[in-house]
């Protein structure tokens, strides 16, 4: 996963170490990682990143029970 361009948000503070992080390899698969634990990556398929992104977007996941 090294060889991938990973990118913060522009919402990002400044050069914060806790940013979520994104990048796709050559085939279009999307990877993420918290820049504070760059080791550990989730893989998943565009379809299922679009959805996720919506979801967020509805603030469906802003009050998950705990």
């Amino acid at each position: 996963m090294d060889q991938l361009n990973w990118q913060k948000s522009s919402f990002s503070e400044g050069h914060s170490d806790t940013c979520m992080e994104v990048a796709t390899d050559p085939i279009g698969t999307p990877h993420l990682r918290e820049s504070d634990d760059p080791h550990t990556v989730i893989t998943t398929t565009p379809t299922a990143l679009r959805a996720l992104l919506r979801t967020i977007k509805t603030g469906a996941l802003d009050r998950l029970d705990r």
